[in-house]
């Protein structure tokens, strides 16, 4: 069964130093050991995928600049999915505080550059996500027809930000106000299990995956989930290089899914989010 990764950064020597050393994540990694995580080169890790049975990985850029003075990533995004553009798919990173250049260049980026979605880190940007600054850039998926990852749990020990701003009921009103935005809560809303299950359940345009929360406390509501309530809402997402995709794929191959629900999960839905058909 081919496998698509919602959420995947390779983990070259660039990536590895630039999250390790990042004004937002230097003491998340520390808390981590992220230091145990190896650099490698971009051929040995498409390579390691190709092993895997990982036929497309999506790569979410990310700009935090505003809050953060980090630069944004979305340059690796472009160099990644330009050196192999069948295996990776980009989605732009947007800082919602850069206002309408923001909105500009996520519709350059698509247009001109090839990327394949949006992705926004509420946590990071210090702002709910269903904060007015942000629909300017959900207008703007609308019209080029491209789904936006939201990230909805934060890392710990991230400065300055708070669990409130990952709320998935927040989700559930963006979804009340673009039902034709198709939206992907990552890292499954944690710790706000149920509230993300139910923002899947109610809304035909929010899906979801569970990236680094598999094993923790609840996340066995995720798993019920999939197997009866929303099997066609979850996509499978490994968060590499923070957790070894092989190791997420273990993970999965463990879950008591279904069959059916399995491909749904490894495969199918992320299709369905891509606005793909197998």
């Amino acid at each position: 069964m081919p496998v698509i990764d919602f959420r995947f950064r390779p983990n070259t020597p660039e990536t590895i130093t630039g999250i390790a050393t990042s004004n937002m994540f230097k003491a998340a990694c520390a808390a981590i050991g992220f230091e145990r995580r190896k650099p490698q080169p971009l051929e040995d890790i498409v390579a390691g995928l190709a092993a895997r049975g990982v036929t497309r990985c999506v790569i979410t850029g990310r700009d935090s600049e505003t809050t953060y003075g980090s630069p944004s990533n979305n340059g690796s995004v472009l160099a990644f999915v330009r050196a192999y553009p069948e295996l990776f798919t980009g989605f732009w990173g947007v800082d919602p505080h850069k206002g309408m250049a923001a909105v500009r260049e996520l519709r350059h980026a698509v247009a001109e550059l090839g990327m394949r979605g949006a992705a926004i880190d509420p946590y990071l940007a210090h702002l709910r996500p269903d904060e007015a600054r942000y629909y300017p850039v959900y207008a703007a998926c609308c019209d080029l027809g491209i789904p936006v990852v939201v990230t909805t749990a934060p890392p710990p020990q991230v400065p300055g930000a708070v669990m409130g701003y990952t709320d998935p009921r927040h989700v559930d009103v963006v979804a009340r106000d673009f039902p034709d935005l198709r939206i992907v809560m990552s890292h499954g809303g944690y710790p706000f299990v149920n509230e993300a299950i139910f923002a899947c359940l109610r809304n035909a345009n929010v899906y979801m995956d569970c990236s680094e929360y598999e094993l923790a406390p609840m996340a066995d509501a995720y798993v019920q989930a999939m197997n009866t309530l929303i099997p066609d809402k979850v996509v499978f997402a490994s968060a590499h290089p923070f957790i070894e995709q092989a190791d997420a794929l273990d993970i999965y191959a463990s879950m008591p899914l279904s069959a059916e629900v399995r491909e749904k999960v490894m495969y199918r839905n992320a299709l369905r989010v891509l606005g793909e058909t197998a």
